[in-house]
């Protein structure tokens, strides 16, 4: 599954559920190496992709494509990751770790 479509089904699963986002207010930016940029956008209870950067990020998180789609089907630990600099993470690591938690959530993975 690629990326955009991915992050895509996310959203879908979120704006189905959102008392699981209802008091989150973030800005994600997935910088996938060698893919591109997408945002995902959380905001009271709705989930928005937002495809290229367009809005200042909370938590940006950087990766290759092939370990984003590990990390999407469950195969890579977003915490092990980090820890092995497969993930990399800019600004607030809570965020990362809410943003993995949401995911369980509405994935089953991550």
């Amino acid at each position: 599954m690629a990326v955009k479509e991915t992050i895509t089904a996310w959203v879908d699963n979120m704006n189905q559920n959102p008392e699981w986002i209802r008091d989150t207010e973030v800005v994600y930016q997935l910088e996938i190496y060698g893919e591109g940029i997408h945002q995902l956008r959380l905001k009271r209870g709705a989930a928005e992709y937002r495809g290229e950067e367009a809005l200042p990020s909370d938590c940006t998180i950087q990766l290759s494509e092939k370990n984003f789609i590990k990390l999407a089907e469950g195969r890579l630990n977003p915490t092990t990751a980090f820890m092995t600099g497969k993930l990399k993470v800019k600004g607030d690591l809570s965020l990362a770790l809410r943003l993995s938690s949401l995911l369980k959530q509405f994935s089953g993975t991550a």
